[in-house]
Formats: structure tokens, C-alpha cells, sequence
């Protein structure tokens, strides 16, 4: 699967709480925000069916 980046611009208390989330999980900031984004599209039946299946 290609990855893509774009960028995000968000307020520092939020980056900051995002990292704290993801040490707590032991991943990157970028493996939290694509994990948290998989699992609010996939709650929201918005995934796409060939990403189902994926965690």
C-alpha cells in the first residue's frame, strides 16, 4: 500500500496530548493518527471495503 503525507496544523496542547497517547501506546504520533483515523472511519462505516479487514 503507498503512503501519502499531508499536513496537519493543529494547536500545540493537542499535538502535545496526542504524543503523551501515543508513548502511553508505544507508537509514534503517526501510527496513533493513522490507527485513530482507521478506527473513526471504520466506526462511522466509512472505511473502504478492501480496508475492512485490516485492523
Amino acid at each position: 500500500m503507498a503512503k501519502t503525507s499531508f499536513l496537519l496544523r493543529t494547536d500545540p496542547a493537542v499535538l502535545d496530548a496526542l504524543r503523551r497517547w501515543a508513548d502511553d501506546e508505544l507508537r509514534s504520533v503517526n501510527a496513533q493518527l493513522d490507527f485513530l483515523i482507521r478506527q473513526a472511519l471504520r466506526d462511522a462505516g466509512r472505511l473502504p471495503k478492501l480496508e475492512s479487514g485490516k485492523r
